[in-house]
């Protein structure tokens, strides 16, 4: 796991593709996941794009991908819940592939989702990236700021 920290500022450019990170780009190839030669992931690497219910979209690395991936389709058929999941989950979904310049397409639904149309705030979050329309970011984080102590203290 790459263990992605920090907050960059990128914009989309008018293909809609999105610039990752060098740092980030670093850490998952330093883990493998984008190591310049050709793979099932494409030749610089892939990352998986997931809409969020808060109006984010996260990025997440094959391999982190994987586990998640094994216990949806661990989920059955059968039961209506269940196959509500998957099919909820998996709607939700993409997986992209990096080009040369490190930069990944985000397709106009996904944009749509996110209320992106020019520059996003991309949060490392560990396992994963979560990229954010700056504005609808901002009103979670004020409208969060006095509940972090509490939250932080019910989780830690």
């Amino acid at each position: 796991m790459a263990g992605f920290i920090g907050k960059e500022r990128h914009s989309i450019d008018e293909k809609g593709r999105l610039m990752i990170p060098a740092r980030f780009r670093r850490k998952f190839a330093d883990a493998g996941s984008c190591d310049g030669g050709a793979s099932e992931y494409g030749r610089f690497g892939a990352l998986y794009v997931m809409k969020t219910s808060d109006g984010s979209l996260e990025l997440y690395e094959p391999s982190v991908w994987e586990g998640m991936g094994k216990s949806i389709s661990a989920l059955s058929d059968f039961n209506p819940e269940e196959r509500l999941l998957k099919t909820l989950m998996y709607e939700c979904l993409e997986m992209v592939e990096l080009d040369r310049q490190g930069r990944i397409p985000l397709s106009r639904e996904f944009l749509e989702h996110a209320g992106i149309s020019g520059e996003v705030v991309i949060l490392g979050a560990d396992t994963k990236m979560i990229v954010w329309e700056p504005a609808r970011l901002r009103g979670v984080v004020d409208g969060s700021s006095g509940r972090f102590a509490a939250l932080a203290g019910r989780y830690f």
